[in-house]
């Protein structure tokens, strides 16, 4: 669509590093919310599109013709809801619950499309992934809090730098574990009528 702004509503580099890859222009704006997440949740997908979609709808008031895509990544092991550590005690009570076991990761991912003000349309999914960490010592989660990536990512860790050393298997999307599904994005894109494989806009890096 012509004249349509894309917003990303998230100040991750990691989100941002995955949207050029479909090759459009796109706008950071980040969602000035407070997250406040429940200890557990029986529905986790549930509370993932109502926390994405709060974050999209924080951004849209600023856009008068605008695509706005908000993610929130959720890690939830026994129903119980990791999000990010506050500290090095936190991080190594996190990552010592994950080791050997297998956890669920869910990117809930909300788009918005606002047309003369207005949003005209909402799309709402949240794919799954698992993750297996193989077993770790405490010298291994000592070592991988050191690093100091657990701090900013939901369930003190990130698959694709170092923590990727700790991770035995993953069933579903990779990069949804990461932060942006590509696969559901692409396939909503599509059905909005945003974005086609065949737009040459792919090509302008």
């Amino acid at each position: 669509m012509q004249n349509l702004r894309w917003v990303l509503a998230s100040q991750s580099p990691r989100r941002q590093s995955l949207m050029r890859l479909f090759g459009t222009p796109f706008e950071v704006h980040p969602a000035q919310i407070e997250e406040r997440l429940p200890e557990c949740t029986a529905r986790p997908a549930a509370l993932g599109k109502q926390l994405a979609r709060a974050k999209a709808e924080a951004v849209a008031p600023y856009y008068e013709n605008a695509l706005i895509i908000a993610a929130d990544t959720l890690v939830v092991i026994d129903q119980r809801v990791l999000g990010k550590p506050a500290d090095e005690r936190e991080a190594f009570e996190m990552l010592r619950l994950l080791s050997g076991r297998t956890h669920t990761v869910i990117t809930a991912l909300c788009l918005l499309l606002r047309r003369g003000g207005q949003t005209v349309q909402t799309i709402l999914d949240a794919p799954r992934s698992r993750v297996t960490f193989r077993p770790l010592s405490d010298a291994w989660i000592r070592w991988y809090i050191a690093t100091g990536e657990p701090f900013d990512k939901a369930g003190a860790y990130g698959i694709q730098e170092y923590g990727a050393l700790l991770i035995e298997k993953v069933q579903g999307c990779y990069f949804n574990v990461v932060g942006l599904p590509l696969a559901t994005l692409a396939t909503r894109l599509e059905q909005l009528g945003v974005w086609t494989p065949q737009d040459d806009s792919l090509y302008r890096r």
